[in-house]
């Protein structure tokens, strides 16, 4: 438990009301109950106040005045939130050592934590405060930096290499080959060794069951700060800028670069050899056919409607060519009475 005084001691804002209030979870306006911490992000959910029953709530100075119990106030209570849960849930701390049934074929650190059934391969280099997770296979020559976790399962290939502070999720898959091959008159295909690598920087936490694939001549790079979800597939060398974030079930086909603090809806798909600039928001479900060079919001996808209106409003579709025709003619028509 904190009191309000001490959270506003570690991460900033100003109380208002009683300073000692105790708080140990946070939650939301709806659920919350006495000894948590709810939050106010969005204005459009501000009547949600009046019934909710946290001992504390995190609004903006805007909200400062809609409730009379005590509150941490902040310009972002959302990114408070975070640091706040953050602090109320610190994770599982691992103890160093490598159990017995794992298998490690470098020198690593004391301090690192290798759990039952994990591999290491030779020519490895660990960090200080690596924890690797049962099951985990680390491949020759490989580089994982200071503090990073990897959680169960976790298949990282030769000579990849992870930054520091990462964390990649049950399943995730880095340096699989790329999907490069070749192809014979006779259709028959021959595979093109995959000799990159998958560069992956600081701060980047890998979703389960995601796939970063090793890049075929040059690496596949993620940049600091990225965040993938789940069962995200990344083609060779695709290259992705500083913290931009990436939902599930999103497909980036190779050699597209994506630039920094770029938002990646779930279920877009990036065709191959495309730029991407810095700042793009591509909406959920978005099919992205060529490059975006400017800032900004993009969509290419169309809006949930009962199955008949689809069915009607696609047969217009298919006749469009023939409406625009007819249109052109009528245009053409008035266009020489004007001149009777």
């Amino acid at each position: 438990m904190f009191s309000l005084e001490e959270l506003v001691a570690r991460l900033g804002g100003e109380v208002v009301g009683d300073p000692a209030t105790r708080v140990g979870r946070v939650a939301t306006l709806d659920q919350a109950e006495v000894g948590d911490l709810a939050f106010l992000a969005n204005p459009k959910y501000q009547s949600r106040l009046k019934d909710c029953r946290a001992s504390a709530v995190i609004v903006a100075p805007a909200a400062r005045d809609l409730t009379d119990r005590p509150r941490i106030v902040t310009p972002d209570p959302y990114i408070y939130f975070a640091r706040v849960a953050q602090l109320f849930n610190p994770g599982d701390v691992s103890v160093p050592g490598v159990h017995g049934s794992a298998s490690v074929e470098s020198p690593i650190p004391a301090s690192v934590c290798v759990a039952a059934g994990a591999s290491i391969g030779p020519d490895v280099s660990i960090g200080e405060g690596v924890v690797i997770g049962p099951g985990c296979s680390v491949g020759r020559g490989a580089r994982i930096g200071v503090g990073t976790r990897l959680h169960a399962n976790v298949t990282i290939y030769h000579k990849c290499v992870i930054g520091d502070d990462c964390v990649v999720h049950s399943g995730a898959v880095i340096g699989a080959d790329g999907f490069g091959f070749a192809r014979e008159r006779d259709g028959n295909w021959v595979k093109i060794p995959q000799v990159g690598r998958v560069v992956i920087g600081n701060r980047v936490e890998v979703g389960a069951n995601t796939t970063i694939d090793r890049g075929a001549l040059d690496d596949t790079v993620i940049a600091d700060g990225v965040k993938l979800d789940n069962q995200i597939q990344i083609a060779h060398n695709v290259r992705i800028g500083e913290n931009t974030a990436v939902a599930g079930c999103v497909g980036i086909a190779g050699s597209t670069t994506i630039g920094a603090r770029c938002m990646i809806g779930g279920q877009a798909g990036i065709i191959g050899h495309l730029r991407i600039a810095d700042d793009v928001v591509v909406s959920s479900g978005t099919l992205v056919t060529k490059s975006i060079t400017r800032p900004g919001v993009y969509t290419a996808n169309l809006p949930l409607q009962g199955h008949a209106d689809w069915v009607r409003n696609f047969a217009h579709l298919r006749h469009l060519d023939a409406l625009v025709d007819r249109i052109r003619a009528l245009e053409q028509r008035l266009e020489e009475r004007k001149q009777e």
